[in-house]
C-alpha cells in the first residue's frame, strides 16, 4: 500500500489523483495491502505470493497487456524487481503456458538503462531507435507534460531528485520494452 515510510493512505489518494489524470478512474485501481508485501525498496516480494495476486487481478478484469519492470527494475528498487520476477516466473511455468494465451495477456518489460542514457533525457532517442526492442514509445510535448502533471499528484514521494527525475530522466519520455 505504499507504507514505507508510513503513509500509506497519502499514497493511496496520490495514486488514484495520479490516475485519474491519466484517464484511469479510481474503480480501476487495486491497491494490495499485505503484510508479505512491504513497500521497501530493499525487500524482495515473495515471488509465488505476488505472481498469484497478479494472475487473480489479470484473469478477474480480462486484461490483455501488462507492462511491468526488466530484471534491473530501472533503479533497483527490489520491489519493482520482485514483480518482474513474478510474472516471468508466472509466465514460465506450464500452468501459465495454457493460461496466458487464453486470455490473450501478453507482457511487455520497461528497459533498464545506465545511469548515463537514463538521465540524457529527449537526447537518448536515437540510441533508443537504433537499439533492439519489441515496442518504443516517444511521448509528445503535451503527453510529457501530462505525465510530469500525474507525477506531482506523488506529494508524499517528490524529493529533491525525482524532481531532478521529471526534468531528465528519457523515462518521462523515451521507453523501450521488451516481450516478457
Amino acid at each position: 500500500s505504499g507504507n514505507y515510510y508510513h503513509q500509506g493512505e497519502i499514497r493511496k489518494k496520490e495514486l488514484e489523483q495520479s490516475c485519474f489524470l491519466l484517464g484511469i478512474p479510481a474503480s480501476d485501481v487495486t491497491v494490495i495491502d499485505h503484510r508479505d508485501l512491504p513497500d521497501n525498496p530493499a525487500v524482495e516480494w515473495d515471488t509465488r505470493l505476488l505472481a498469484a495476486f497478479v494472475l487473480k487481478h489479470i484473469e478477474a478484469n480480462s486484461i490483455n497487456l501488462v507492462v511491468t519492470f526488466d530484471a534491473g527494475g530501472v533503479s533497483g528498487h527490489a520491489n519493482h524487481i520482485s514483480l518482474y520476477t513474478a510474472l516471468r516466473y508466472k509466465y514460465c511455468c506450464f500452468e501459465i503456458f495454457i493460461l496466458f494465451p487464453c486470455v490473450g495477456c501478453r507482457v511487455l518489460v520497461l528497459e533498464s538503462v545506465n545511469l548515463f542514457r537514463k538521465y540524457t533525457s529527449v537526447l537518448d532517442v536515437l540510441l533508443s531507435c537504433l537499439l533492439p526492442r519489441d515496442a518504443l514509445f516517444i511521448l509528445t510535448e503535451e503527453e510529457t507534460e501530462q505525465a510530469r502533471e500525474a507525477m506531482r499528484c506523488h506529494r508524499s514521494q517528490l524529493l529533491w531528485f525525482r524532481h531532478i527525475y521529471m526534468l531528465f530522466s528519457r523515462y518521462m519520455m523515451i521507453n523501450s520494452l521488451r516481450l516478457l
